[in-house]
């Protein structure tokens, strides 16, 4: 399903990545672990085509993977710190749209399902910048929720996440994998990493 090779991401003279290469499977979870600053969410940028590598290449079910093509924005769902959102529609009304453009069948009821499972039932008609950090975070993991995708990619999922909502996310992510999708994640939770991953990649 992916496939990183040699990546490098340098910052002037800086190396934040250096030649780092993984496989990932359908049904399979890689973890990225390491201390802040190991350059977990540089990865993560430079696999989505969100940053560039300055060496290395990564491959999306055996092509390289180009983040405008539309075979990729069709299978590839990512919550990243920077997501960002239509400022003018409020959060349901966001999710259904994502649901529909991706042809989900529905679209109301698996939204309905992501706002109870995410706790955000209340904040569902409001405008996604008067959301708290917490519950912007979870309304970016319920952007990737509502749509198909074959590739989840993950910045620390866990952040502002109750104790509930920790033991939700692990078995949701478990679920996934079930299912065929392949999961890459960063996270700094030991519990979130032990129940889901398949593979832990270590940096820094």
């Amino acid at each position: 399903m992916l496939e990183v090779q040699g990546l490098t991401r340098r910052f002037h003279h800086v190396t934040v990545l250096d030649a780092v290469s993984f496989d990932l499977h359908s049904g399979r979870a890689a973890a990225l672990v390491g201390p802040n600053g190991s350059g977990k969410t540089t990865l993560l940028r430079c696999v989505v085509g969100a940053d560039i590598a300055d060496d290395g290449e990564v491959r999306f079910d055996g092509d390289r993977l180009v983040e405008s093509d539309p075979r990729v924005r069709a299978a590839l769902a990512c919550a990243l710190d920077d997501a960002d959102f239509f400022p003018e529609l409020s959060v349901v009304e966001h999710l259904e749209l994502l649901a529909r453009a991706h042809g989900v069948s529905e679209p109301g009821d698996v939204v309905a399902e992501v706002l109870s499972d995410l706790d955000l039932v209340a904040q569902q008609d409001q405008l996604p910048i008067t959301l708290s950090s917490g519950q912007r975070r979870r309304f970016t993991l319920g952007a990737c929720l509502v749509r198909p995708r074959k590739l989840l990619v993950l910045d620390e999922p866990e952040q502002r996440l109750d104790v509930a909502g920790r033991a939700w996310l692990a078995e949701k992510l478990r679920d996934e994998k079930a299912e065929g999708c392949a999961i890459l994640l960063a996270s700094h939770d030991q519990q979130l990493v032990d129940a889901v991953a398949d593979t832990r990649i270590e940096l820094g």
